[in-house]
């Protein structure tokens, strides 16, 4: 089965009036899930990216504080339940918050490169440069399950 939980985005004019935005509930719906012992757990975090639309570089700042805090409260209930989880993006946009040309905000996604970490996972584990289609094997590999041949990707974590 899957289930769902969509916290409602907050009702204000602009993201960085709210930075935190719902990260208290959709944290709290994570660590609760972590508990519950299910087997895949997919969670947006959508602070950095629609704060950092805004263009204020004081907003975006507490809207990854707000992120950091959630993923903090994720990983203690993580090590408690003996999971592991990977952290990463599909785009970039919040560490680019002044446009080099123009010297205006920036409000626009980047392509740079994201972090992606593991958290937990097996012993000794590194995590190889990759790109966007090897989350999904990483993800198999992770939860001990065959990638599939349709699949281009490949693990992200070396042993």
């Amino acid at each position: 089965g899957e289930d769902r939980h969509m916290a409602p985005s907050p009702k204000v004019a602009t993201y960085d009036l709210q930075p935190e935005m719902s990260e208290p509930e959709v944290a709290d719906r994570l660590v609760a899930a972590i508990g519950e012992g299910y087997d895949l757990i997919v969670v947006n975090f959508a602070n950095p990216d629609m704060v950092g639309h805004t263009g204020v570089l004081e907003a975006a700042i507490r809207a990854v504080e707000a992120v950091d805090d959630g993923l903090g409260r994720a990983i203690e209930a993580l090590h408690k339940a003996g999971g592991a989880m990977i952290v990463t993006a599909d785009h970039g946009n919040c560490e680019l918050m002044i446009d080099p040309d123009t010297g205006g905000p920036h409000t626009a996604h980047t392509t740079n490169p994201v972090p992606v970490i593991l958290v937990g996972g097996p012993e000794g584990a590194r995590l190889r440069n990759g790109r966007l289609a090897d989350l999904a094997p990483t993800v198999l590999d992770l939860m001990g399950l065959p990638l599939p041949p349709e699949m281009t990707g490949r693990t992200l974590i070396e042993r």
